[in-house]
Order: C-alpha cells, then sequence, then structure tokens
C-alpha cells in the first residue's frame, strides 16, 4: 500500500491539531520528528506543512519576508504530493495557503497585523477508503 494510503499517524493527529488551534512552533516541533525519518513524497508531505507551520508562526510574530517565502516552499512541497495523503485534503491546504500568501502580500510588511484571521489556511482531514494493495 502506498504511504499516503496509511491512516494518519497519532503524531500526525496531533499535529493537525496543534496547527489548527494556532499552535504553529508546537506543530512544527511534532513534524520535525516524522519529517527526518521519511523520504521521496512523504518527505515532501512532512516538510510542505511543516514550512507552513513555521510560515503561520512568522506571520504570528510579525516576520513577512519569513512567512511568505515559507508559504511559498511548503506549498511548493505538496505540490508533489497526491490530492489527499494520509487523510489529509493536500489540494484544498495548499489552495488556502496560496490564498494566505497572495492577501498577505497585498498587504505588505506594514499592514500585515490587518490580515483576516479567518484566511488562515485550516487543515481539513477527508475520509478515504483504504484499500488493502
Amino acid at each position: 500500500m502506498h504511504p499516503c494510503k496509511e491512516f494518519p499517524s497519532d503524531e500526525l493527529l496531533l499535529a493537525i491539531a496543534q496547527f489548527n488551534r494556532g499552535d504553529w512552533f508546537e506543530c512544527h516541533e511534532t513534524l520535525e520528528e516524522l519529517w527526518m525519518g521519511e523520504h521521496g513524497e512523504m518527505r515532501s508531505f512532512y516538510q510542505g506543512i511543516l514550512q507552513i507551520s513555521v510560515a503561520m508562526h512568522h506571520w504570528a510574530n510579525g516576520n513577512f519576508e519569513g512567512a511568505i517565502a515559507l508559504l511559498k516552499s511548503g506549498a511548493d512541497y505538496l505540490r508533489n504530493v497526491r490530492s489527499v495523503c494520509r487523510q489529509i485534503d493536500v489540494t484544498g491546504f495548499v489552495a488556502a495557503a496560496d490564498s494566505f500568501r497572495k492577501a498577505l502580500d497585498g498587504l505588505g510588511k506594514e499592514r500585515m497585523a490587518e490580515l483576516d484571521p479567518s484566511l488562515m489556511p485550516p487543515i481539513q482531514t477527508v475520509p478515504v477508503e483504504i484499500d488493502k494493495d
């Protein structure tokens, strides 16, 4: 079975919860352990989410350049991953991260704090059937 078709691990579920409640640094720490042991598509999967998490942490701390750069590179990593991986809607997450980056870029460094928090990209899971091959 392809690794993307596996159920999310407890650590990944924890990282999703951390990300979605705005604990982006903690999410980064959780994902780093998963990312370091992977290669190929799964490494891109974890690295993309990890970089977007760090980007959000930068945004929250006023680091405009860091936020913009990591939103882009994180989404680019995830573009190399299946549309759904470990039950995460990767395509939807990338689209939301791209929208957030464009809105942030449009405001610029001086007005970045004005970005509507409802634009924050959530990590959403989707039900998938796990096949046995």
